[in-house]
């Protein structure tokens, strides 16, 4: 047909400013989900939450900030921005930081599992038993018996129950405490809570069984004879 690379051109040109003028036919990606208008043409729209907006649309449902292309929080199909996202979490009743996954409640507060330690050793107590003191500190069972359990008069250890077990018998004479084990007469050691050397016979603030008791008894007698 003979035709020049300049009338080519020419005609491309003017199928260019032609497009330009009249564009192709718009895309049509749905209806926004925040408008309910249509969204059409190339990058007027974007998709998240399994849900079309329009750019304009899509943005933080606090701040209003636009959110294509920047992280956002999808709760209960809303969408935040970081920011205001971490502004509506719960804090922390130790460190005061936002809880972003895994909140443990305990004692009517919120806690980060790693924050929530026993006061004493600092293990954290997430899924163990524990304890509180009357200032509401926070104590594993095992150092809260060792911190506020009555002491045995005797041996001076704390009066606590066995590992694993949630109770103790702790014996009371003469307004002290004593281990079932420590409570003993002082002369000849025999155990005071069983058999037959059960029960006390004090004598001059002396724990004793009652044939110690007697035989202090007589020496005493004895010797206010003699003194006599």
């Amino acid at each position: 047909s003979g035709s020049r690379p300049e009338d080519e051109l020419e005609l491309l040109t003017k199928k260019m400013l032609y497009d330009m003028d009249n564009p192709p036919t718009e895309e049509y990606f749905g209806r926004c989900s925040r408008c309910g208008e249509n969204v059409v043409g190339e990058g007027t729209g974007c998709t998240a939450m399994d849900q079309v907006f329009h750019v304009d649309c899509f943005t933080c449902m606090t701040c209003s900030r636009k959110l294509r292309g920047q992280p956002f929080y999808a709760v209960e199909k809303k969408a935040f921005c970081e920011p205001c996202y971490i502004n509506t979490l719960e804090q922390c009743s130790i460190c005061m930081k936002p809880i972003m996954e895994r909140i443990l409640r305990a004692t009517g507060k919120a806690y980060h599992p790693h924050c929530f330690t026993c006061v004493e050793c600092h293990r954290s107590l997430d899924g163990i038993p524990f304890t509180v003191d009357a200032n509401n500190q926070i104590h594993c069972i095992e150092d809260f018996h060792r911190k506020f359990a009555p002491r045995c008069s005797v041996c001076k250890e704390p009066i606590m129950p066995a590992e694993g077990q949630e109770e103790t018998v702790r014996i009371v004479a003469l307004d002290r405490d004593f281990h079932v084990q420590c409570y003993r007469c002082e002369d000849c050691g025999v155990l005071l809570s069983e058999g037959d050397h059960q029960g006390c016979y004090p004598l001059d603030g002396h724990i004793l069984c009652k044939t110690c008791n007697t035989s202090r008894i007589q020496a005493l007698t004895a010797k206010a004879t003699t003194d006599l």
